[in-house]
């Protein structure tokens, strides 16, 4: 006994925390994968439009006036 407490209650305490923690870990986690897959995607579409102006004014640059 542990200031009048059961080992085993100092176990589940430590446990909860340690769960939370590792909960913590796991949201950091996911969150710095889904801002990549983002900043990835935009880059996609950044480039997309990039390449459509550079079309749109190459089909200007053409055109009798």
């Amino acid at each position: 006994m542990i200031l009048g407490l059961p080992w085993w209650v100092f176990m589940m305490i430590l446990f909860i925390f340690l769960s939370g923690f590792m909960a913590f870990r796991a949201t950091r986690a996911e969150h710095r994968l889904e801002q990549q897959y983002i900043e990835q995607e935009g880059k996609i579409y950044i480039d997309r439009m990039e390449e459509e102006r550079r079309q749109r004014q190459s089909h200007k640059q053409r055109l009798p006036q």
